[in-house]
This record gives structure tokens, C-alpha cells and sequence, in this order.
């Protein structure tokens, strides 16, 4: 395929679900530094399309610039210096352009950016792309979508309820079109004992995923696969370790029993138990409120919502704690200073006067909140950042690459960051999880009023105050015992085997009264092969077993945790011995974090989740509800019900569509 560029002739291939365009050698006409300018315009009707992101970067793919076309469609890059660049474009409801570019030093040209409109297929749409409050009102079948220039979307329908003619289109006000954004979860997949004898990865604490995943179950959807991150899913609910006694600040605890969709395989459960401190006792706090108050947040389940979860934080705070607000708009600003936590009625005032309007400056908004932080350090305090947006950064350092730069260098200062996602529609889980990742903080998504006060009342003490950072986990397999084995989630966790003894690398918090939970799935030896295998080596001696093979220990876990203002890592070590117990004799803690990771695997359609189904899991998730006094677990009972609902009307949908 070919298409025409102003002034130049340009190659363009289509690959799945990106144009690159191929430009040649690009002529300049005058004297100073290298620039690049030119307008971003639809393919099919050369109109000039506003509102485009586009990213220059160097051929290592870093990211040099960013900027975004104004009303008319133009764009520039200045003070560039001679050489090849890639011009990376982006716009809702279109599909990534890449322009590839060679320009020369002292020179200047302008060129055009051509875009093609997005296509979604009918099911992607139900799934994903349109909301519950207009889903009565849609065809029957939709063929096309598309974004016009305001945001409205555009629908192509193949037959519809209300008699009109198949091709018909039909417009819907701005703020339906879905553009949440998920990274590209690769799941994990068996590794061989012998071949792979480690398995190392940094904690996560955060739970975000499943009350992101609840709130689209909850509106009758199906979520896509990567809004599931299955140890988010797990690590949600409580279990019932013992509180640490030692020198530590948490305890360790280790099962092993069969594995429920695998009856050939076996669970490891692995699970680590924080230190709980009482209210009274936690250090005082030194708070800034970073709230996003942008156009994108006025919709009730952002900012009023986000305020009504910020009154349940400031009533439990202290005299000696201190809490300022910055907020972030086109720009961002200082609306309350720090101000003691027994002023209540003040902070409580900053927040009602709140109100959501302009563009989304978050950069600007995240370098004033940790100045305002430094300003008021407390030594012996938790120092904190804690972050209410639905993460659509659009002006200033907005970038993924960017913000995560800044968060890294930031969190040397001694200041952790907490992130709270909010809404539907536009929600950026993807950046928001980055950001928690790199500021030694954890993220959580707040669907309502409940799971506000769950993250920031009930569990303030672990959200608020890390008792542990760069906590690191390396697990060694007894061949002897373990043929192959599987983690369970922690995708974006994984490590190096040489990181655990990396004190300079950056691993996962864990809160006071946090627990965290890692569940592997083992192939026995003797069993049958989950992955090919390899060829004998020619150059080295096959592997042989030592004496601890023979020992009865089916594993060794390791641990490496350092203080919350600590540089040097401290070690634990703890052996699990092969049992073999049935799942129906395994504890409570067992069965239910396997089932919710049965539910995972579901939800993800994963390719290792052999004979999960809802039957199952709703038998295991209701043998082990336990006490359940929060109604955690009955919550989710309902929520797997809801999905098996879900599924079931969409399979009757495509039958009906004859797909």
C-alpha cells in the first residue's frame, strides 16, 4: 500500500493495530538547529485532527520530546540536533502512526502525519467500549466505531432495534468512548527445574485489580484480560497468618496441597504477615493531598467521590499529623498548606471547595507535591504523597517514560507515594501502577464509598505506614521433588536471580498489618512435562542432585527486606517440607486463595488454567468463607456468580449475532 505525504513520497505498511509510516530523506532549507513541523491529518479526509499526542524518540526508542497538535492540526519539535528520529502519534479513536524520519543539523522542514480511523469489532465493543447507561440504546449489532474530532463516537450498525437501515450511524455524547488503558500482561509460563532452579520476585501489595475488575463484573461486563493481574486479585483479602514474634516485622507462612483446575499438579501457597500497629501508636504523619481536579474528573464516581473518601482519612488523623493539598489542573497549585490533623475543620473545607474543570498538568502537580513534602519533613515520621486521579495526565511531562523518571528520582528523598484511581471510561491504570511501583508506594482503585473506607480507615496503617521496603522473595525447587513450577501472577514483579543480592535494586513495600501471598503451581517429579525439553548439552555435565535433594524439602524461600529509611538488606530463610495433603484437608487460607486464583485464570482465559470453572470455584470460595466479618469473601461468592451471568449472556449474544 501507498500513500502520499506533503512533499514526500512514503512507504506505509499496515501491521495489527499500528500504521508505520516509512519516510525518506526529509530537505531543509535554512540555517540553525535541526526542527521538524507539520499538521497530523485524517488518512481518509485530510481534515486536520486536533488533540494528538505525539512523542519524538531516538533510534534506542527513548523518548527525546512529546507535544500535542493544536486545533489546526500543526505540531513542531525544535533545537533538535542532526540524525534519524521517530515521530509516534496518538489520538483516541485512531490508530497509532509512526513516522520515521532523517533529519539534518541547521536545517528545518514540515511534514504531515497521516491517521486511519480505529475499527472494533461488535464484541470488543460490548465488552469494553461502551457503558451500561447506553447499552439499552445500542443496535443490535455494531460494525464500526470511530471518534469524530469532538469525541463523539461514531457507530456503524448492521441492523437495529428501531427499524433504521443497516449502515446507519448514530452519535453519542462525549465521555462514552472507553479509553482505559491496560499494559500487555505476558503470562507467566512453567520453567523447568533443572534448567531454571530460581525463581525470584519484588512483593506487591497492591489490590487495586480486583475492585477494578469488580466494577466492571458489577456493570454487567466482562473485563478485559489485562485489567486481571491474579496476585492483585489475591493479595485483596486478608488471611489469617500469625503475627510476627521475632526480630522481624512480619511473619512467614508456607502449605502445599493439590492444585484445584489441575488434579495432576500441586499448590504452593507462600504468605507473609506485617507487624499490625495500633492507631494511637503509628508515627505521625506528614501528608500532601495531590488531587486531580481536571475537566476529566467531574463525573460522580471521580471527584465527588474522591472527596467523600478523603473526609474518612482526615477524621482519623492526629494532632501531631500534618496534611497539606495541592491540586492540578492546566496548572497546579497549593490550596492548602501544611496544616495540623486536629484542624479538621479546615482541611475538610479545602477539599469541599474543590471543582473539576480545565486540562490535566499531573507532572507539574507531582513536582510541587513533593517539594511541599521535602519542606516538611519528618525524621522519625511517614512521609507521604498520596495521589486521587484517574491518571489521564495530557499536558506538560505526561509520558509514562517521564513520570516513572521523575518518581524514581524522587523517592531518594525519603517520601513514598500512595495512588488512588477513580472512575470509569478513562481510567489510565497502566501509568497509575507504574507510579506506585516506582515511588516505593502501592495503589489501590476506589469503586465506592466502601472500598474508600476500606483502603483508608480499615487498612490506613498499611496503606499509610511502610514497615518494610524492597522486599525481595527468591524461591529454590528440589529437582528431586519439583519437575517444573509456575508463578501464580507477579508478571511485572519478576527479577533477576542476581537482583535478590542487589541492594541497589528496588523491590516491592509492605504496610503495617500488610499481608502478602504467592501462590506457585508445581509439576511433580515424575509427572508428566508442561515444556518441551531440551537437547543433552555438549560442553557441560548434566546436573547432579546433592545431598539436601534427598532431604524431604520440597523447597527453600528466601527473603531480603530492609528498613523503611535503610540501604543494607536484611535475610530470612525458610524450608517447606513436601506433605502431601488433599485440598479438602488444606487450611481455610489455602483453599480460598485458591480459588480466587482459580478465578483469575478465569477471568484471563488463561491458557493454564486447565479445568477452572465457576462450579469450582464457587464450591472451594463457599467451604472456606470463614468468619468473614467484613463480608469480603461473600462479596466475592456474589462476584463470581455475577460473572458466570455475564458469560452466559454473552455467549447468547453471539449466538444470536451468528458469530
Amino acid at each position: 500500500m501507498k500513500t502520499t505525504m506533503k512533499n514526500d513520497r512514503v512507504n506505509a505498511w499496515r501491521l495489527p493495530g499500528i500504521i508505520i509510516l516509512l519516510a525518506g530523506w526529509i530537505s531543509f532549507a535554512s540555517a540553525g538547529t535541526a526542527s521538524l513541523s507539520g499538521k497530523v491529518r485524517d488518512a481518509a479526509s485530510g481534515t486536520p485532527l486536533a488533540a494528538v499526542k505525539l512523542v519524538l524518540r531516538d533510534q534506542q526508542k527513548n523518548e527525546i520530546a512529546s507535544s500535542v497538535s493544536g486545533k489546526d492540526g500543526a505540531y513542531s519539535f525544535n533545537a533538535l540536533a542532526g540524525g534519524q528520529y521517530l515521530i509516534e502519534a496518538a489520538l483516541k479513536g485512531y490508530l497509532p502512526a509512526t513516522l520515521a524520519v532523517s533529519v539534518k543539523a541547521g536545517q528545518t522542514a514540515a511534514t504531515d502525519i497521516r491517521m486511519n480511523r480505529e475499527k472494533i469489532r461488535s464484541e470488543e465493543l460490548i465488552n469494553k467500549h461502551i457503558s451500561r447507561e447506553i447499552a439499552p440504546a445500542l443496535p443490535d449489532r455494531v460494525a464500526e466505531i470511530a471518534a469524530d474530532q469532538s469525541g463523539y463516537m461514531m457507530m456503524k450498525s448492521a441492523g437495529n432495534r428501531s427499524g433504521c437501515g443497516q449502515g446507519a450511524y448514530y452519535n453519542y455524547q462525549p465521555g462514552y468512548f472507553n479509553t482505559e488503558e491496560y499494559d500487555n500482561i505476558v503470562e507467566n509460563e512453567f520453567l523447568h527445574t533443572d534448567h531454571n532452579p530460581l525463581s525470584t520476585f519484588s512483593i506487591d501489595v497492591d489490590r487495586a485489580s480486583y475492585s477494578n475488575v469488580r466494577r466492571i463484573i458489577n456493570e454487567g461486563n466482562l473485563p478485559p484480560r489485562d485489567a486481571v493481574r491474579v496476585e492483585e486479585m489475591i493479595n485483596y483479602f486478608g488471611y489469617d497468618y500469625p503475627q510476627p514474634s521475632g526480630e522481624h516485622p512480619f511473619s512467614i507462612y508456607t502449605e502445599v496441597s493439590e492444585c484445584p483446575w489441575n488434579s495432576k499438579h500441586r499448590l504452593v501457597h507462600i504468605g507473609l504477615q506485617g507487624k499490625k500497629i495500633e492507631s494511637g501508636k503509628l508515627p505521625p504523619a506528614n501528608l500532601v493531598f495531590l488531587i486531580d481536579v481536571s475537566g476529566s474528573m467531574s463525573s460522580p464516581d471521580k471527584l465527588p467521590l474522591l472527596k467523600k473518601s478523603f473526609h474518612l482519612l482526615v477524621d482519623n488523623l492526629k494532632e501531631d499529623d500534618r496534611v497539606a493539598i495541592v491540586v492540578y489542573a492546566g496548572n497546579a497549585g497549593l490550596v492548602l498548606p501544611s496544616t495540623p490533623g486536629d484542624r479538621k475543620e479546615k482541611i475538610l473545607e479545602a477539599i469541599d471547595r474543590l471543582e473539576a474543570g480545565g486540562s490535566t498538568a499531573g507532572g507539574a502537580g507531582i513536582q510541587l507535591a513533593y517539594k511541599i513534602a521535602r519542606e516538611n519533613f519528618k525524621e522519625e515520621g511517614n512521609n507521604r504523597v498520596i495521589l486521587a486521579t484517574d491518571g489521564d495526565f495530557n499536558v506538560g511531562v505526561s509520558s509514562d517514560g517521564e513520570l516513572v523518571k521523575m518518581i524514581e528520582e524522587k523517592r531518594e528523598s525519603g517520601i513514598f507515594l500512595t495512588v488512588l484511581g477513580f472512575g470509569t471510561g478513562n481510567l489510565k491504570d497502566a501509568k497509575m501502577e507504574k507510579l506506585a511501583d516506582k515511588g516505593n508506594g502501592n495503589y489501590a482503585y476506589v469503586d465506592n464509598i466502601l472500598e474508600a473506607k476500606k483502603v483508608l480507615v480499615k487498612e490506613m496503617g498499611g496503606t499509610l505506614n511502610t514497615i518494610a521496603k524492597d522486599v525481595k522473595i527468591q524461591v529454590e525447587f528440589n529437582p528431586a521433588k519439583v519437575k517444573e513450577y509456575k508463578l501464580i501472577g507477579y508478571e511485572n514483579r519478576l527479577l533477576k536471580d542476581q537482583d535478590f543480592n542487589d541492594d541497589r535494586k528496588d523491590a516491592g513495600e509492605m504496610g503495617a498489618g500488610h499481608t502478602v501471598t504467592a501462590l506457585y503451581e508445581i509439576v511433580p517429579a515424575g509427572a508428566e512435562t508442561q515444556t518441551p525439553g531440551i537437547d543433552p548439552l555438549k560442553y557441560q555435565k548434566e546436573h547432579t542432585p546433592s545431598d539436601a535433594s534427598n532431604s524431604g524439602e520440597l523447597l527453600t524461600i528466601k527473603f531480603r527486606y530492609k528498613e523503611p529509611q535503610g540501604s543494607k538488606s536484611r535475610l530470612i530463610t525458610e524450608v517447606l517440607a513436601d506433605r502431601q495433603v488433599t485440598i479438602g484437608k488444606a487450611s481455610e487460607i489455602f483453599r480460598f486463595s485458591a480459588a480466587v486464583a482459580e478465578f483469575g485464570l478465569l477471568l484471563r482465559n488463561s491458557e493454564f488454567k486447565g479445568d477452572a470453572g465457576t462450579a469450582g470455584i464457587l464450591r472451594l470460595a463457599r467451604g472456606s468463607k470463614g468468619s468473614d466479618n467484613d463480608g469480603y469473601r461473600a462479596e466475592f461468592i456474589q462476584l463470581v456468580e455475577k460473572y458466570e451471568l455475564a458469560e452466559k449472556g454473552m455467549q447468547g449474544m453471539n449466538r444470536q449475532s451468528g458469530e
